[in-house]
C-alpha cells in the first residue's frame, strides 16, 4: 500500500480556532479546514492576514494553483471559530462541503427554536452587561450573537460564499450511516460524534466535582468587579435588575452555579458563562480515523457534549488512545473531562493547543489540565509558543506549527 500521511496544521490566530486537516496518498490529497476565527479580545495578529496565510497555502498545495478545500467545518457559531469566514478572500476558494451543526438547519423547527432562545439570550446579557465593570460578561455575550456574515458565507445565502456552491450537512444527521463519512482517500473516514440532540445534554455545562478540573472563582474576575475581596455590585439600586427580563433557563443555570448570590457582578459574569458554553455544546464534534489512527476534533465541547460520546461504548472507543487531541475551548476548566484524560486518552498523544492571551482569562489554559496532559506523555503544541520536534512537529515562524502522521 502506498505511503498515507496525515497533517494538522493549527494557525496562530490568538485566542481562536484554524486547523487544516491534509491527508495525503500518492498524488491524491483531501484537504479539511476546521473553523476560522478569533475572540476580539485575544487576537494574535489580524485575522484578514490569517485567512490570506491559509489561502495562499492551499494555492500552493493545488496542482493547477487553485485553492482548494474538500470540507469546511464550522464546529459552532462562536466568533472565535468562524469570524474569519466573513471576510471575502473566501470567494477564491473551490469548496466541497461544508459541515456545521444541525442548530443552524433553518428547516429543523427545534433547531431553529434553540438557535433563536440562545441569540435573544446573548442580546439581553449584552445590554445587562453593559457597565464597564462588566466587560468579560459582555465579551462573552458579545461572542454568542450572531456572526451572521460569517455564517451567510459558510451556508452560501444573502450573496456570499465560496467560487463554488458546497453541499452543506447539517450535523449529526439522523440517519445514523450518515455520520461516518467517506473521504476520497480509501480507508480514511470521518465519525461525527456530536452534538448530542438530547437537550439535557445540550444544557449541561459543569463536570461534577470528581470529574472536572476547578472551577471558575473571584480569582478569575476583572480586578473591577472586586472591591475589598467582595464582587462589586451591578447596579446602584436605581438600576437594581429584574430578573423576570433575563431568560428563565438562564436564571435557574445561574442560581444552579451557586458560586455568588444572584444580582452582582459575579452573578451575571456567570450567566453570560453559561450562555457561553450552551453554545459550546452544540459544537461539531469529530474523528478522523486513517487506518486506525485517529485523531480528535471535540470543538468547544463541554460536560454534557462529553458525556454523550463517553457514556456509549461505540463512540467512547473512537475518542480511545487518539495520536492527536484538539485540546477543547483552548484549555478551559471544563472542557476536557478529567476521566477522558486518566482513563481513555492513553498516553503519548499529540495535543494541540489554540490560545491566545486574553488578559481578562488568565487561568486559560488551566494549569492542572495542562500538567495532567504533560503527565499522560503528551506533546503539547501550544499556538502561543510552539517548538518544533524533527520529524513530527513543524514550525513557520509564529504563524503555524504543523503534526504530520504517517500512517
Amino acid at each position: 500500500m502506498a505511503r498515507t500521511t496525515v497533517s494538522v496544521r493549527m494557525y496562530n490566530v490568538g485566542f481562536g480556532d484554524a486547523f487544516v486537516v491534509t491527508v495525503k496518498r500518492s498524488r491524491k490529497q483531501w484537504k479539511m479546514l476546521v473553523d476560522c476565527g478569533v475572540h476580539s479580545q485575544g487576537r494574535a495578529r489580524p485575522i484578514d492576514e490569517a485567512v490570506d496565510a491559509i489561502i495562499a497555502d492551499l494555492k500552493a498545495a493545488s496542482p493547477d494553483g487553485v485553492p482548494h478545500l474538500d470540507v469546511v467545518v464550522a464546529t459552532h457559531r462562536h466568533a472565535d471559530h468562524i469570524a474569519g469566514f466573513a471576510l471575502d478572500a473566501w470567494e477564491q476558494v473551490t469548496v466541497g462541503e461544508v459541515w456545521v451543526p444541525f442548530t443552524e438547519n433553518d428547516d429543523d423547527p427545534a433547531a431553529t427554536r434553540l438557535r433563536e432562545a440562545q441569540s435573544l439570550a446573548a442580546q439581553r446579557l449584552v445590554a445587562l452587561s453593559a457597565a464597564p465593570s462588566l466587560a468579560l460578561a459582555n465579551a462573552l455575550a458579545l461572542n454568542s450573537l450572531g456572526n451572521d456574515d460569517a455564517m451567510d458565507r459558510l451556508l452560501c445565502r444573502n450573496g456570499r460564499g465560496f467560487a463554488t456552491k458546497p453541499h452543506v450537512r447539517y450535523l449529526p444527521s439522523v440517519t445514523p450511516e450518515e455520520n461516518v463519512v467517506a473521504t476520497t482517500i480509501p480507508d480514511v473516514r470521518v465519525h461525527v460524534l456530536g452534538p448530542s440532540r438530547d437537550p439535557k445534554h445540550l444544557k449541561r455545562m459543569h463536570p461534577p466535582a470528581h470529574a472536572g478540573w476547578l472551577r471558575l472563582g473571584d480569582t478569575d474576575l476583572l480586578a473591577d468587579d472586586v472591591v475589598d475581596g467582595k464582587p462589586r455590585p451591578l447596579f446602584n439600586p436605581m438600576y437594581a435588575v429584574d430578573e423576570s427580563q433575563v431568560p428563565p433557563d438562564l436564571v435557574h443555570a445561574k442560581s444552579r452555579l451557586a458560586e455568588h448570590p444572584p444580582g452582582n457582578d459575579a452573578g451575571v459574569l456567570a450567566a453570560a458563562s453559561v450562555l457561553e458554553r450552551c453554545v459550546n455544546n452544540t459544537s461539531v464534534f469529530l474523528v478522523l480515523d486513517a487506518n486506525g489512527t485517529r485523531l480528535v476534533f471535540p470543538g468547544d465541547a463541554q460536560q454534557g457534549a462529553w458525556d454523550h460520546v463517553l457514556d456509549d461504548p461505540a463512540t467512547r472507543k473512537l475518542v480511545s488512545a487518539p495520536a492527536f487531541y484538539k485540546i477543547g475551548h483552548h484549555g478551559s476548566h471544563n472542557a476536557t473531562p478529567k476521566p477522558y484524560v486518566e482513563q481513555v486518552l492513553g498516553n503519548g498523544a499529540y495535543a494541540m493547543l489554540p490560545w491566545g492571551k486574553v488578559e481578562q482569562w488568565k487561568k486559560i489554559p488551566k494549569a492542572e489540565l495542562i500538567t495532567a496532559l504533560h503527565e499522560k506523555g503528551c506533546h503539547i503544541v501550544r499556538a502561543d509558543a510552539p517548538v518544533a520536534e524533527p520529524g513530527h512537529v513543524e514550525v513557520h515562524d509564529d504563524l503555524w506549527s504543523e503534526v504530520t502522521f504517517a500512517v
